[in-house]
């Protein structure tokens, strides 16, 4: 039997750092330097995918990869200097002042006329950049709730049983079809692209790479629990109004019914999904481990801190 894992293929580099981590999982190249990681933009091209490359072993893997390079130890000491840097820039730019309380209650606040990507997307968007922002959120929407569950060994009580519900809804509620990285491929399908996970990989720009490294840096350590269910209540509360203006823009652009369902489908999943995070998954957890709260309120402005940068990187893309 065959040691290696029939996955995507590896991307091109972006850099130093990617450049070693991915030579070595070829087994032709040595690791970077930790120094390489320390001194790069935390940001970057060539961190996040670095990163985002050492992450997906624990997912699908790579083609050609051994599947023992999971838990290669000089593997896993270069991705602790990586997250290290990753993590240490978020909390000096995304850390907040306020209260959780405070923090959730903004994540509620809907303007009368936005000036994000979903709006964008609502009231101008052509199927050309309804295209465009499919391929960047393939990297996460093909792989949907997977890093969350990570989450899931670490919580007990109301907090595991409210999150397992989520989940169980998020994997299509035992029915194959209805799984949510399923909806997103036929989403896909129809507006004529690949849907084969880990395809558009060297499309992803960094702000996508460092949204989906922030769920998985939060989902694989115990110690960062709170802050991953902090970003996935702000996943929750902002995704059902954003899904209806991404569903209204599939619709005006003719986009197709796998296309606009996806998004419709979010909009009531999500309705309810956030009652359940709020009361269930942060409130049982805070109940059991009260000094988590700041830990919570972090994730949530992280996610919201990521999420922005990629809509403005989007939208310059789009507008320039």
């Amino acid at each position: 039997m065959s040691d290696e894992h029939e996955g995507p293929s590896l991307p091109k580099s972006r850099g130093t750092l990617s450049a070693g981590v991915i030579t070595y999982l070829r087994g032709d190249g040595t690791l970077p330097a930790p120094a390489d990681a320390r001194d790069a933009d935390p940001y970057g091209d060539d961190l996040q995918l670095a990163l985002y490359v050492c992450y997906e072993l624990h997912y699908r893997g790579f083609a050609g990869v051994r599947p023992e390079l999971e838990w290669d130890p000089p593997l896993l000491a270069v991705r602790a200097v990586l997250e290290r840097r990753f993590l240490d820039a978020l909390r000096r730019d995304a850390t907040t002042t306020d209260t959780l309380d405070e923090v959730l209650a903004d994540l509620q606040v809907e303007p009368v006329r936005g000036t994000g990507v979903s709006w964008f997307l609502r009231e101008r968007g052509e199927l050309r950049h309804l295209r465009a922002y499919a391929v960047q959120r393939s990297l996460y929407h093909l792989k949907e709730a997977d890093p969350h569950a990570w989450v899931l060994p670490r919580l007990s009580g109301r907090a595991k049983a409210g999150m397992a519900a989520i989940e169980y809804d998020e994997f299509g509620a035992g029915r194959a079809d209805r799984v949510h990285a399923r909806l997103f491929a036929d989403l896909m399908a129809d507006l004529g692209l690949d849907s084969t996970y880990g395809r558009y990989l060297d499309e992803g720009c960094a702000p996508m790479l460092a949204l989906v490294n922030l769920m998985s840096l939060f989902g694989l350590h115990r110690r960062l629990r709170g802050a991953l269910v902090g970003h996935f209540a702000a996943v929750e509360t902002t995704s059902s109004p954003a899904s209806r203006r991404l569903a209204r823009a599939m619709e005006r652009t003719g986009a197709g019914p796998a296309a606009e369902f996806f998004y419709t489908e979010h909009v009531e999943a999500d309705a309810v999904h956030e009652q359940v995070v709020r009361r269930e998954v942060v409130g049982g957890l805070l109940e059991q481990e009260p000094g988590l709260a700041a830990d919570v309120a972090f994730g949530a402005t992280a996610t919201a801190f990521v999420e922005d940068r990629l809509g403005d990187r989007l939208l310059a893309d789009w507008q320039g």
